[in-house]
């Protein structure tokens, strides 16, 4: 890399964070460029020192692409003093971090990476990736909660988008998102009058969860091929 890049782009390229962490860990004053404190218009490249919480980036990092079986009871927030971290799941090879996030009563597919442009891909809203779940609630479902489901309903003083959502079981359902607001199905079955008792992300774009390659809590370095349906 020869021409000066924005630092948050950097930072995502050199394998440190995503972007938008990278935002925040400028905010928060714990990066620094040429020993100054650093500013979100910085552009920086190579040749220049950049420091996060003290330690030197060590310039553009080989790619890594994993796909991971969370378990329930996993929090997806990097915190190496919380147990049930994700950051103490992580992969060996490279620093990876994770694209989105499932929640702690969640499980299912994550894709760990340290690609920040794949990051920014599958994780920014205007790109309307598709994320697919199947999910059971506690009690028989009607058409009236498809109905209300796939056309869109109140969650943190917003309409949810138009979805897919159809039924697998007398309890269970299969939905396909392209945003994602916290804890968005878990809501939008509460607003409909049901508890979701589990919830399993089976896929993320064209990359669909094998279970039996990715048995739960295990992780698999993703080939060319894999990475490439993840970019389609």
């Amino acid at each position: 890399m020869s021409e000066p890049i924005r630092l948050a782009k950097y930072l995502s390229h050199a394998g440190v964070c995503s972007r938008r962490q990278a935002s925040r860990l400028i905010d928060a004053g714990v990066v620094k460029v040429n020993g100054r404190l650093a500013n979100h218009i910085d552009h920086v490249s190579e040749q220049d020192q950049v420091e996060v919480e003290g330690q030197l980036v060590q310039g553009l990092a080989p790619k890594y692409y994993f796909a991971y079986h969370k378990p329930v009871g996993i929090d997806c927030k990097l915190k190496a003093d919380d147990p049930t971290s994700l950051i103490h799941h992580l992969p060996a090879q490279g620093r990876t971090y994770p694209i989105g996030r499932l929640d702690k009563d969640s499980r299912g597919l994550l894709i760990l990476t340290n690609d920040g442009e794949l990051c920014h891909l599958l994780a920014h809203p205007d790109h309307h990736h598709e994320k697919e779940y199947w999910v059971e609630v506690d009690k028989p479902l009607d058409n009236d909660f498809f109905a209300q489901m796939s056309e869109g309903v109140p969650v943190d003083g917003q309409i949810t988008k138009p979805c897919e959502c159809t039924p697998l079981a007398n309890t269970r359902f299969r939905i396909v998102l392209t945003q994602g607001l916290n804890r968005q199905i878990r809501k939008m079955a509460r607003h409909c009058g049901y508890k979701v008792i589990d919830l399993l992300r089976v896929r993320v774009g064209e990359y669909e969860l094998d279970t039996r390659r990715v048995p739960q809590g295990q992780y698999l370095e993703l080939s060319a091929n894999e990475v490439d349906l993840l970019k389609k």
